[in-house]
């Protein structure tokens, strides 16, 4: 009895953390963009953005899946203004808070925070700021279930410390010198019961990168720019050593950083290639390592979701790139339950207009290669017809890993070969080429492109 008793937990046990990998894009008619993800308590996902596919103007959009990626409800917040969502996260009650930005009501833009119950339906809403220009670009849950927002008011960093009903707490503004420019772009809380914000300081012509730590009442204690270091630092997270790290970007890459509880610099490690490299998230993994998201330009085509991990010292262990032959980038990173990751962005490659983007990864970056991004509106109409013969360009110094044709069911009908590869038995409809090429050792980028089969 005992025996059958494990066996049938060891099998759930695999069952509930079977590796997943898929692509996914949401969306309609309109451009719509993901910023924040986060995995919720039964494996799915919640993502947060900006639709104009769905409701009056510009709105909030809130998107729930399953763990597989699928649909399982979307809500949209605002008004006929210009509505934005910018971080998402699951409440201790099993509900969700959004922060962002909002010019439906009030007094101008306001920072605009959201609480919904477990079905994405309005519990409250709140907007902070006065006259002026205010976002909220980070929202975390605080251990007094209160809420605290960071972002931007005018020319300043805007810190909103609020009570578990959204009502305020207080609110402080930041700022370095006269005429400079400052905004934060990423908050937590830490172990004295204080803050940390990451953002950027400007002093016209130099942009810097910004830290600032603050007590539980909003008093700064210190604040540091980061000159030689960063342009900009968009994300912060807890180390399990009781340090930083800290992502962004300076003019030679994608950039990470481990700083210390006083905010000293402990090491800096810079990527990319020859183009545009920005890191707009970063988690510690369970390895000790880290996980950075953003986007690239250097590695073929055009903008593409980059995925970088690292050992616990910031050296490169592998990158990877994900999209199409347009723009696709990356906003939100977070490691899953079963080991790999998910990423949030946006693509233009996969549909008629710009999409929500969410990739989810096994341990080593790796999505699937016979499932292509499935639209849940539409697939773009750019593709190439094909009669016949699928000509798939030849190999040259960066071979192709892995090519195939799918379907758009995701299932794999054709290995190809370069050179021309004979479809006239497969049935007329639309289908996918799915190439993998290896850029070095360490970095792959996948691309997808949509063909037409006729007769």
């Amino acid at each position: 009895m005992k025996r059958t008793v494990f066996v049938i937990l060891a099998v759930l046990l695999r069952t509930a953390f079977a590796q997943q990998m898929w692509e996914r894009t949401y969306g309609g008619a309109g451009n719509d963009y993901g910023y924040s993800v986060q995995q919720t308590t039964d494996s799915g996902y919640i993502v947060a953005g900006t639709t104009k596919s769905f409701g009056d103007g510009t709105q909030v959009y809130l998107i729930r899946t399953d763990a597989s990626g699928d649909t399982l409800w979307t809500r949209t917040y605002g008004g006929a203004g210009y509505d934005s969502g910018y971080s998402v996260q699951q409440t201790l009650d099993g509900g969700y808070v959004v922060a962002g930005t909002t010019t439906s009501f009030g007094n101008g833009s306001e920072v605009y925070l959201i609480k919904t119950d477990t079905s994405g339906e309005t519990l409250w809403t709140r907007t902070y700021g006065g006259s002026g220009d205010q976002l909220g670009y980070c929202v975390q849950q605080t251990t007094d279930s209160g809420y605290i927002i960071a972002g931007r008011n005018g020319r300043w960093v805007y810190l909103v410390k609020t009570y578990a009903n959204g009502d305020t707490v207080w609110t402080r503004r930041y700022s370095g010198f006269p005429r400079s420019t400052a905004k934060g772009h990423s908050v937590l809380q830490t172990s004295d019961g204080g803050y940390i914000v990451a953002g950027v300081f400007s002093s016209a012509p130099t942009w810097y990168g910004l830290l600032v730590k603050i007590g539980a009442s909003g008093d700064s204690i210190w604040a540091r720019t980061y000159q030689d270091v960063y342009r900009e630092c968009l994300a912060i997270q807890h180390t399990f050593d009781g340090h930083y790290v800290v992502a962004g970007y300076d003019l030679d890459g994608m950039v990470l950083a481990e700083v210390d509880t006083t905010g000293d610099t402990l090491w800096t490690r810079t990527y990319g290639g020859a183009g545009n490299d920005y890191g707009y998230s970063v988690q510690q993994a369970t390895d000790s390592g880290y996980i950075v998201a953003g986007y690239t330009n250097s590695f073929g085509g055009g903008m593409q979701v980059y995925l970088i991990k690292t050992d616990s010292s910031g050296d490169t262990i592998w990158t990877r790139t994900y999209g199409g032959a347009d723009d696709d980038r990356g906003f939100s990173v977070r490691q899953t339950l079963d080991g790999g990751f998910i990423v949030a962005g946006y693509t233009t490659s996969f549909g008629d207009s710009t999409q929500v983007y969410l990739i989810k990864t096994d341990p080593e970056g790796i999505v699937a290669v016979a499932e292509p991004p499935r639209a849940e509106v539409r697939a773009t109409n750019a593709a190439t017809i094909v009669r016949g013969v699928l000509n798939l360009e030849g190999a040259s110094s960066r071979k192709p890993q892995a090519a195939s044709l799918v379907d758009m069911g995701g299932r794999k009908v054709l290995n190809l070969v370069p050179g021309e590869n004979d479809v006239r038995q497969l049935a007329p409809g639309v289908y996918f080429v799915r190439k993998q090429t290896a850029f070095s050792s360490q970095h792959t980028a996948t691309r997808v492109r949509k063909v037409i089969v006729a007769r």
